[in-house]
């Protein structure tokens, strides 16, 4: 695919070499919070600059069929959607820029962003919408049957597995929430767990086992998935590295990975207050970090929903906050 000429490149490289590019509001990704950030700054006269960074739009670009955002009663691909969003972004005025943030620096009261380690930017407030990864385990099997079988969240997909027998990876918390969420739609849910104990809560361990359509499969480990275009079971290993290793093979129409989230906000650590898995410390109930002027939406903020539409609420409330922000700074 051709990315399409960016006619605002222009502006960032006429700028003298080594000057500073200063923006009112610069936001930092493209997914669901990046965009209704932008539709908010934009209608605001914030006259927002948007990068959209390694993936623009976001994860919701890799979902073949998005039944649950409003607005869609016959549902959307995820990457119509966020041609849709960026549509709506542009018809305000947001500059809509390729490239991605590499360094910080929210030292001073004009905060400092580094596109593609040469382009700096004086921004009077950033909006981090920069996400979280999804985990995963790295078989090439995951990437083929991607949008056929291969899902990193049960709330979005689950709807589609209904009355089919599924399986979901991991051994925490997310991975047993996941597996009871889909108990309730599918046939039969395999809990695929790499050791001999859940690391789920006592509490979540016990609702697992005693859910009669969920089987746990304990030191099993995922070799392959298989099928004619989509996933139709999956190879296992089980006691691998024993004496009695052995190969299994399960039947599946879906497989879940629930080992993770990587918030990608490395490059603000320096700066802002993050919990141990990385995702931004906010004020509760707002966007504000704890650097005046610098708010954080979306999927790097909440390790709890990492749904698109809560994610587009909370790009509405930076933009808000980034206003409310600049008007009390300047009056």
């Amino acid at each position: 695919m051709f990315k399409s000429l960016d006619l605002t490149q222009k502006k960032q490289e006429s700028a003298p070499e080594g000057a500073a590019e200063k923006v009112k509001c610069l936001i930092i990704g493209s997914g669901p919070a990046g965009y209704t950030a932008a539709i908010y700054a934009a209608r605001a006269n914030l006259a927002p600059v948007l990068y959209e960074g390694l993936q623009p739009g976001g994860q919701l670009t890799t979902t073949t069929e998005v039944e649950n955002f409003p607005g869609y009663p016959q549902g959307v691909t995820g990457p119509v959607l966020m041609e849709d969003l960026k549509a709506q972004a542009t018809r305000f005025g947001t500059d809509i820029r390729w490239g991605m943030a590499t360094r910080t620096d929210f030292s001073g009261s004009v905060h400092k962003v580094w596109i593609d380690d040469n382009h700096l930017i004086e921004a009077e407030t950033v909006i981090i919408a920069t996400g979280a990864t999804a985990k995963y385990l790295g078989l090439e099997d995951e990437q083929k049957y991607a949008g056929g079988g291969v899902s990193a969240c049960a709330t979005c997909d689950g709807f589609f597995y209904r009355g089919k027998d599924v399986a979901v990876v991991g051994g925490g918390d997310t991975a047993a929430e996941e597996a009871m969420y889909l108990a309730g739609l599918c046939r039969k849910v395999y809990l695929i767990v790499r050791r001999d104990v859940l690391r789920a809560s006592k509490v979540m361990a016990e609702r697992v086992q005693k859910t009669p359509n969920i089987e746990v499969l304990w030191k099993h480990q995922t070799k392959g998935l298989f099928g004619d275009g989509v996933v139709e079971g999956a190879t296992l290993v089980k006691n691998k590295g024993e004496a009695n290793e052995e190969e299994v093979k399960i039947k599946i129409d879906g497989f879940f990975l629930a080992i993770g989230h990587q918030p990608n906000s490395e490059i603000f650590a320096d700066y802002l207050d993050r919990d141990p898995v990385g995702y931004i410390k906010t004020v509760p109930g707002t966007s504000k970090t704890k650097v005046p002027g610098v708010f954080a939406c979306g999927d790097v903020q909440d390790p709890h929903y990492r749904q698109a539409i809560t994610a587009a609420g909370s790009g509405c409330m930076a933009a808000i906050d980034a206003e409310r922000y600049l008007m009390e700074k300047n009056n």
